[in-house]
């Protein structure tokens, strides 16, 4: 089956920033995301988890995209001009995809 170069960046970021972080991807036309709820983790600040949390405010969301190379800096761009400021974290990584007119 042939596959195809495609980058996989994760967005890690305070859930009360999450729809600033999607709106900033779809002026960016990234217009291809998952959300996906993160229960916990530890960092500089120490160990937190979700559970036990009252509201939004203080929970972390993972924005993940599959985007082609070329697209990556837009991408970044806008990612940036949202998390610069904020807690989160983006990774990259290179992936394969089967369906490359999807991305």
């Amino acid at each position: 089956m042939k596959t195809h170069q495609a980058k996989r960046v994760e967005i890690t970021i305070e859930a009360i920033m999450q729809s600033r972080l999607t709106d900033a991807l779809s002026a960016a036309k990234v217009t291809g995301y998952t959300v996906l709820p993160v229960l916990g983790g530890s960092g500089r600040s120490g160990e937190w988890v979700r559970s036990g949390e009252i509201g939004r405010a203080s929970g972390m969301v993972q924005v993940v995209c599959i985007i082609r190379p070329e697209r990556l800096d837009g991408l970044l761009d806008a990612a940036f001009g949202v998390v610069d400021k904020h807690i989160g974290v983006v990774s990259i990584m290179d992936c394969d995809v089967v369906r490359a007119e999807r991305f």
